[in-house]
């Protein structure tokens, strides 16, 4: 199966299972009353937005290059990403307001409905983040990373729900005050979830949208194999970027001055592949030859 079928599949079981889980925790949530409950589905229904946004950028991103996109479709996965990133934060600072509010009214009475819908939330969850997370480090995927990390923030909102809703349960037969007020305090802690994953998810993508270098490891690494392809000198400056699932390199690199345009050909032809063999998320190396005459 390709890379965009599977990426479009792990999308499309998001969907449907956020769909469902939408449905049932806001509707148990308001009828409950629970505050926990309500937030996580309000999550679970951001997870939508996530995996069509997802979709929709794994469609485009996987295109081939074209005349108007030479460099390819692959930076459609990171404005992707940082689209979820922004409903997140506006979802998440609802939330927060909303639970808040919460802290200062009479606690609601909840019933043990709400804890087992917060119990299957969670099982569901776990499975779609492992699902997902496995297959967005396979194929190396912005968007299905963006989807697996709302998944993960997901799973804490599924705990801090059923933590809430056990509190307040647990508040009622013990006639501990505070512990009625778990379920508020418990969305509170959601909201601020939401709003910690909105951040990394946004700050990711952004650095991707303004090409910024990739880690230094990896420039190393790029550095290291120009420099053992035979011919080349020196390597005189190195830069790469990630366009959504891959990533392109630039190369400037000094050779004999005396060798022939075909000889330096055949070098640009080698540290091309070799740092594409490598690095199978390299897609394209482009190498500037410099003119070296012994010591400079």
């Amino acid at each position: 199966m390709t890379s965009d079928k599977q990426a479009k599949i792990a999308s499309w079981v998001s969907i449907a299972a956020n769909i469902f889980l939408t449905i049932v925790k806001v509707g148990v949530g308001l009828w409950a009353g629970s505050k926990a409950l309500f937030a996580d589905g309000i999550h679970s229904a951001i997870d939508i937005l996530a995996s069509i946004a997802a979709l929709s950028a794994v469609t485009i991103a996987y295109r081939p290059a074209d005349d108007s996109h030479p460099y390819g479709h692959g930076k459609a996965e990171d404005l992707a990403a940082s689209l979820v990133s922004l409903v997140l934060f506006m979802a998440g600072g609802y939330i927060v307001y909303s639970s808040t509010q919460g802290l200062f009214l009479p606690p609601h009475g909840l019933g043990q409905t709400a804890l087992y819908i917060g119990i299957i939330s969670l099982v569901i969850k776990e499975a779609l983040y492992r699902y997902t997370k496995r297959l967005a480090d396979s194929l190396n995927s912005p968007a299905l990373m963006a989807l697996a990390q709302d998944h993960r923030s997901d799973i804490w909102g599924s705990w801090a729900a059923v933590f809430g809703v056990g509190g307040s349960l647990l508040g009622r037969v013990t006639h501990v005050p505070l512990l009625t007020y778990a379920d508020p305090i418990a969305g509170f802690c959601v909201g601020l979830l939401i709003l910690c994953t909105s951040y990394t998810m946004g700050s990711s993508a952004i650095d991707a949208l303004m090409e910024r270098n990739v880690d230094p490891e990896l420039l190393s690494s790029y550095i290291e194999l120009a420099k053992s392809v035979s011919g080349i000198e020196r390597v005189d400056r190195l830069r790469a970027r990630k366009l959504g699932h891959y990533i392109l390199v630039d190369v400037r690199a000094s050779v004999q001055g005396e060798k022939s345009i075909q000889e330096g050909h055949d070098i640009i032809r080698e540290v091309k592949f070799t740092i594409m063999n490598a690095h199978p998320d390299v897609k394209e190396v482009l190498v500037h030859l410099n003119p070296f005459y012994g010591e400079q």
